[in-house]
């Protein structure tokens, strides 16, 4: 069996405080993606920070200059870009949840939302399939029903493939519906998040409860964060599905050993290769899920 590994470089939390690998800059983000490639992973999933604060950005200068960096190196990589920003809602607490802090929410409309992919064309971008409390707080990630179907004819327009990050069963459910409205152009990728809180928790029967909701002729992979990392990437072959690791999803190579990208993504490939998995390169997932070339 072939399987491709997914490094996501640096995600949107709060993370960059808790590690100095955490790439922040545009040029720190594509370095460390290439970094990431040459180990061994053929696609690498991108977020873009604000280079003053480290917070998740929607700026387009910034993902610009990361699609650029990232393309016009000598390393050949599968681009995969968040279409998760945009979503994020805090409430004003329990006993006033409105008006929303602003602190803490970033709401935007479809079309905003899929702004950087419009302009970036990246093969392969996220597409969020539920709303959940994601975290602690007043805290919640909002996706409606209405604003995914729109955002998915955004990503037909574009012959952007989307995958559909699902953190539970019901994601999953929707997702299919979603299929079978025809709102999907292509191959189907879909992403099983988990031990995200409060979404599915990364224990065995839950995860098998979601890959049996995973149509046969969908191609899937799977993470888990933190200390579950490297256990789902043994899970994920067992399975069927892909891999996915990077310090969007746990800082550590081992307790206490803070890791970078790229040395996750060597254990990940340790860890296949030790089950004799062939590892997929690029141009191998860009046929499997017949991507459109950036052109």
């Amino acid at each position: 069996m072939s399987v491709f590994i997914t490094c996501a470089v640096t995600g949107g939390g709060d993370t960059v405080a808790k590690s100095v690998h955490v790439p922040v800059t545009p040029e720190q983000i594509a370095r460390s993606a290439i970094e990431a490639a040459e180990a061994g992973a053929a696609v690498v999933h991108c977020h873009v920070r604000d280079p003053d604060t480290g917070r998740q950005s929607r700026d387009l200068d910034l993902y610009r200059e990361v699609t650029d960096r990232i393309r016009s190196a000598d390393t050949d990589v599968v681009l995969n870009l968040t279409g998760g920003t945009g979503g994020d809602l805090t409430l004003g607490g329990v006993e006033q949840p409105l008006p929303p802090d602003p602190a803490g929410t970033d709401l935007a409309g479809a079309t905003e939302r899929m702004a950087h992919i419009r302009e970036c064309r990246p093969e392969i971008a996220t597409l969020d399939m539920g709303t959940m409390n994601f975290g602690e707080g007043d805290y919640v990630m909002t996706n409606t029903t209405a604003q995914l179907d729109e955002m998915a004819r955004h990503f037909a327009e574009l012959g952007v493939r989307p995958e559909l990050e699902c953190f539970d069963t019901g994601h999953l459910w929707y997702a299919r519906d979603m299929e079978a409205r025809g709102l999907f152009d292509g191959p189907v990728l879909a992403q099983l998040c988990m031990g995200i809180p409060w979404g599915a928790p990364p224990d065995l029967n839950t995860v098998m409860a979601m890959v049996n909701n995973v149509p046969d002729h969908w191609t899937f992979s799977i993470f888990g964060i933190g200390r579950h990392q490297f256990d789902f990437v043994a899970l994920a072959h067992l399975v069927g599905g892909n891999v996915r690791v990077g310090l969007e999803d746990n800082l550590y190579l081992a307790k206490g050993v803070k890791a970078t990208n790229a040395m996750l993504v060597e254990r990940a490939v340790r860890i296949l290769e030790a089950l004799n998995v062939e590892i997929m390169g690029p141009d191998e997932v860009r046929a499997a899920l017949d991507l459109t070339p950036p052109s």
